[in-house]
Formats: structure tokens, C-alpha cells, sequence
């Protein structure tokens, strides 16, 4: 979508949009941080739900189809952030408050998954939190995008018994 199309349907200006967002990589960046911040509530709310009722394992697989369950009441919204990185949204064009708000939502995101590796494996060296990484974020893109939609029950599964596989064993030590 052009802003110029994005200011007919919304009935405001160009100037206004620019105005607000002061680009279009301003504007996927406002709309991606906003989408991300509520999963990331969203998705902590079922890693403590996990922690309390079920265990670690569990708590890092709620964390992996966490998108999957989001996308019940957002589709479009959890494949937003499945398909766009920060890496993606950074860009020279990006405004300096825009940037860190993108950067405060990743300190978020490791501060969950650094959790994540301490209450699963008594870790929170770089080795154990790439591991959740890998099952949290590279995992979850890579099956439930692929699927006929974010939700799918067969990627949940496979990303389910992907996730529990990866995490039965700790990673190799960091280097020293």
C-alpha cells in the first residue's frame, strides 16, 4: 500500500500521515511496534501461565505458538511479526524515538527469553538464550508462515514437537 492510497482510505491528508509517521518505514515501524508490544504481553502472560501450571518446557513451547494462539483474535497481526524483523524496520529513514522504541521492545523480548534459558536450563549465557531464541522466534517464522495460515494445526504440532526436542537437551557450554 502506497501513503497516497493509505490517506484516501483514511480520509487524511498525505501531510497528516507524514506528519505523524514521518515516513513509510515510520509508519510500518509504528504499526509493527504497536503490534509487537501487545503480543509481547500477550506472550509473557502464557510463559507465566506455563511457569505456574506446567513447568519450563512448557512455558518455552507457549512462548513458540504463542503467535499461533495470537492469531486466533489477530491474524494479520501475528503474521505482521512472524514476517517482519527489527532488522527489517531499521532503516536510515527511521526516526531516533521510533528506534528506540523498536530497541526497547527487543530488550523485552531477551529479557524474556534470557528468563526463558535461566528457568529451563539455570542458564543465561549466550548459548542457552540463541537456543530459546531459535525456538521462540527463527522456529515459530519459519513453520507457521509457511502454513495455509499462522494458526494451522499441523505447524502447531510440528513446531510443538520441534520446540520440546530442542530444549530436552542444554546447549554445548558458551566458549570460555
Amino acid at each position: 500500500m502506497t501513503i497516497r492510497g493509505l490517506s484516501d482510505a483514511a480520509g487524511v491528508s498525505n501531510g497528516a500521515i507524514y506528519n505523524a509517521f514521518g515516513s513509510r518505514d515510520g509508519l510500518l515501524a509504528a504499526v509493527w511496534a504497536r503490534e509487537a508490544s501487545r503480543f509481547l504481553e500477550f506472550q509473557r502472560h502464557a510463559v507465566e501461565t506455563s511457569l505456574v501450571t506446567a513447568g519450563s518446557t512448557d512455558a518455552v513451547v507457549a512462548a513458540a505458538t504463542a503467535p499461533a494462539t495470537y492469531a486466533a483474535s489477530d491474524e494479520l497481526g501475528a503474521q505482521l511479526l512472524l514476517a517482519v524483523t527489527l532488522d527489517d524496520l531499521v532503516t536510515p529513514d527511521l526516526a531516533e524515538s521510533r528506534r528506540h522504541e523498536l530497541v526497547e521492545l527487543q530488550r523485552t523480548l531477551t529479557a524474556l527469553l534470557t528468563r526463558l534459558a535461566h528457568e529451563h536450563w539455570g542458564r543465561d549465557d549466550r548459548s542457552a538464550v540463541t537456543v530459546i531464541k531459535y525456538c521462540v522466534v527463527d522456529l515459530p517464522a519459519a513453520l507457521l508462515l509457511r502454513a495455509d495460515s499462522v494458526a494451522d494445526p499441523l505447524a502447531v504440532h510440528t513446531l510443538e514437537l520441534a520446540v520440546r526436542g530442542v530444549v530436552s537437551k542444554p546447549p554445548p557450554a558458551p566458549p570460555p
